[in-house]
């Protein structure tokens, strides 16, 4: 059984060559209903990897029960930026485009890192 938080990832922005941060992967249905809710500060992102194709509509999020504002980045299946955007709590969004992951940092990650649709990401796995 694979649990989200025996190993993270770095989460690379292969368009500015940058890193963006490290990050837990939630692929499982728990681990992406639970997501950050609750949380009070972030020690690592969260990576919600989505199951199959979706539309956009499925891949909105909400912030309920988030005790502080977020940065999310959508990606879809080849890890491409079809959408960002600075949340609050307790706000619901839906992304432009369907994405595969859901990427979601501490506020201020998009404007520190200039992060933009159109960017290609990786994830590298060297953190175990």
């Amino acid at each position: 059984m694979h649990t989200s938080r025996m190993s993270y990832v770095s989460v690379i922005n292969k368009s500015k060559g940058t890193e963006l941060g490290h990050a837990d992967i939630a692929d499982s249905f728990m681990s992406r209903f639970l997501g950050l809710m609750f949380k009070k500060n972030l020690e690592r992102g969260l990576i919600l990897k989505l199951p199959k194709s979706r539309s956009r509509h499925g891949s909105a999020i909400h912030m309920f029960f988030m005790k502080m504002p977020l940065d999310i980045i959508f990606a879809d299946s080849n890890r491409k930026v079809v959408d960002v955007i600075s949340i609050g709590p307790w706000k619901t969004y839906t992304p432009k485009a369907p994405a595969k992951y859901v990427i979601e940092f501490e506020k201020g990650l998009l404007a520190s890192s200039s992060t933009q649709i159109g960017d290609e990401l990786d994830f590298t796995c060297d953190h175990v």
